[in-house]
């Protein structure tokens, strides 16, 4: 468990993969060995300092490669409905944090940095931010304070957060990057190629 206050990297491993064939996030890309699901949770951790991977039950090999990447690992029953069941089930699992900085698993390319800067973003008190290019198209990750907890807690099913950005945009500050990696994720297996 995380010190109360602190703010929280959320990684969202709990999805199917349908469209990949399964075991996406334990695949690796041409131009690098590492599991995807692995290099996202570094970054992620690089960059926020923790992070909480939320994974489906009986993932043991994913389970195990995100907890050497240096996350802990909830398990959660919830995951199969979708990606807002996963990330209302890792909020709650970590109900003392003061934000959560929210990243996808099949994401390997966002650098530590972006992360470090929509942490940095929730810690000078926004209550929303997310990393944006430099015209402004938003991309991954996510940051929400703790005054969202509500939203994020009763979120359900596979739209994810959309629906509380959406909510809460009047409290959206962008968070302009330099990294092509917060729109990159990896959907097939040609996506893995390099």
């Amino acid at each position: 468990m995380a010190p109360l206050g602190l703010i929280r990297g959320l990684l969202l491993a709990g999805g199917a993969a349908t469209r990949f064939g399964g075991a996406k996030l334990l695949a690796r890309a041409s131009d690098n060995p590492a599991p995807i699901g692995a290099r996202a949770a570094r970054s992620l951790v690089a960059g926020v300092g923790n992070a909480l991977a939320v994974v489906r039950p009986g993932d043991e090999a994913l389970a195990r490669a995100l907890r050497e990447a240096g996350c802990e690992v909830l398990e959660s029953p919830d995951s199969p409905r979708g990606l807002g069941a996963s990330l209302a089930a890792g909020v709650k699992a970590s109900r003392e944090a003061a934000g959560w900085v929210v990243a996808l698993a099949d994401m390997p390319r966002i650098l530590p940095a972006t992360h470090r800067a929509v942490t940095a973003a929730l810690g000078r008190g926004a209550k929303l931010a997310a990393a944006v290019d430099a015209s402004g198209r938003r991309g991954h990750p996510v940051g929400f304070s703790a005054d969202l907890y509500a939203d994020l807690a009763a979120l359900d099913g596979d739209e994810g957060a959309r629906s509380v950005v959406e909510l809460n945009r009047a409290w959206l500050e962008v968070v302009r990057v330099d990294d092509p990696g917060i729109f990159f994720d990896v959907d097939t297996p040609g996506d893995l190629a390099g």
